[in-house]
C-alpha cells in the first residue's frame, strides 16, 4: 500500500518532468518547422543547420523576454483578477456566522505550518473552492455558499486542507507561470500572422523574400501546434498531477483521508460555479472542474476523475 508519502514524491516527480517539457517541446516544434522551411527553400550554397539555429534562437530569446514581463505582470495583479472574476468578497473574523469557518482555516493552517490566509465567500449554491496568492503570506481561500452550507466540519477541513496544500506546494505560482507560457505564445502566434498578412501585401519576388515568407509561415504553424495541440495537453497533465498531490498532502495534513473523499463524492454531484463560465482559465484553479462534469481518460480534462481521487485516498 502506497504511503501519503509515496503519493506526494510521485506526484512532484512527475510534475517536475511535465514543466521541463512545456520549453523542450515548444524549441523542438519551432526548430522542426523552421528547418523544413530552410531546407525546402534553401540556395545550394547556404547553410540549412545554421540558419535553423539562427532563426529557432531568433524566436525563442524574445519569447522568454516576453514571458518573464507578462509574469510580473500576473504576479503582481494576477490573485486579485482571481478573486474579482469569481465574484468572491472577503468575509471578516468578527462576522458571527463565520467564526466556525475562521476556526477551520486557522487550525488547518497551523497543522500545515503556513500563514492564515484571508477567506472568501463566493455566493454560489454549488459546491467549490479554491486557493491564490503569489507566497503564502499573502494566500486566498475562496469557498462558496453551497460548499459551507452542504459539508459537515470534517469534510470542510478536507476541503481546506487541500487548497492550503496547493498553497504550501507553491501551486499558485507554477499554475501562473503556465497561464503566463501559454498566454505569451497565443499572442505571439496572433502577432506573427498579421506579419504574414503584411508581408503577403508587400508583393517581394526575391529570392530571399520568399524564404523569409515560409520560415515566418512555419514559426506561425509551430505555435498553432504547440498551442492548441502540446500546450493544453501538457498544462492539464500538470494540473491532474497537482491535484493528486493536494489531495495527497491535504490527507496528510488533516491525517483524514476518507472526510476529503467524502466531500469530494459530494462536490462531483454539483461543482459548478456560474460566475467563472466565461473564465476558463480559471478552472484548474477549483478543487473540481466548475464548468463541466469531468470526463474519465479525458486528455483535455483539468481535474482527474472525482472516482480515482476518490479510490486513492481510500487506499491511504
Amino acid at each position: 500500500m502506497k504511503t501519503v508519502y509515496d503519493h506526494i514524491k510521485s506526484n512532484n516527480r512527475k510534475t517536475a518532468l511535465l514543466v521541463i517539457a512545456f520549453p523542450i517541446a515548444f524549441i523542438a516544434l519551432v526548430f522542426l518547422f523552421i528547418w523544413a522551411a530552410v531546407a525546402l527553400t534553401a540556395a545550394p550554397d547556404q547553410n540549412i543547420l545554421k540558419m535553423t539555429l539562427s532563426n529557432t534562437a531568433a524566436v525563442a530569446i524574445p519569447m522568454a523576454i516576453a514571458c518573464f514581463v507578462w509574469l510580473g505582470i500576473s504576479w503582481a495583479f494576477g490573485d486579485s483578477m482571481m478573486l474579482s472574476a469569481a465574484g468572491a468578497r472577503e468575509i471578516r473574523n468578527d462576522e458571527p456566522q463565520y467564526k466556525e469557518i475562521f476556526r477551520s482555516v486557522e487550525n488547518t493552517a497551523l497543522a500545515a505550518g503556513l500563514p492564515m490566509p484571508r477567506v472568501y465567500i463566493i455566493e454560489d449554491d454549488s459546491l467549490n473552492a479554491f486557493a491564490t496568492g503569489r507566497t503564502p503570506k499573502d494566500a486566498s481561500i475562496a469557498l462558496t455558499r453551497g460548499i459551507i452550507n452542504k459539508l459537515d466540519r470534517l469534510e470542510l477541513d478536507g476541503v481546506i486542507a487541500h487548497e492550503m496544500a496547493h498553497i504550501g506546494n507553491r501551486d499558485i505560482r507554477l499554475d501562473m507561470l503556465l497561464i503566463t507560457g501559454v498566454g505569451v505564445t497565443v499572442f505571439a502566434a496572433n502577432i506573427i500572422m498579421r506579419m504574414i498578412f503584411m508581408s503577403g501585401r508587400g508583393g517581394g519576388n526575391n529570392k530571399n523574400s520568399g524564404q523569409a515568407a515560409a520560415i515566418l509561415f512555419a514559426v506561425w504553424l509551430a505555435f498553432m501546434v504547440f498551442n492548441f495541440l502540446i500546450s493544453p495537453l501538457l498544462r492539464m497533465a500538470i494540473s491532474r498531477k497537482r491535484e493528486y498531490a493536494a489531495d495527497a498532502t491535504g490527507a496528510f495534513i488533516t491525517r483524514n483521508p476518507k472526510a476529503l473523499a467524502s466531500a469530494l463524492r459530494k462536490i462531483s454531484g454539483n461543482s459548478r460555479v456560474k460566475s467563472v463560465d466565461d473564465n476558463k482559465s480559471m478552472s484548474s484553479a477549483f478543487i473540481a472542474d466548475p464548468l463541466k462534469k469531468e470526463l474519465v481518460g479525458n486528455l483535455y480534462a483539468t481535474h482527474p476523475p472525482i472516482k480515482e481521487r476518490v479510490k486513492r485516498l481510500e487506499a491511504m
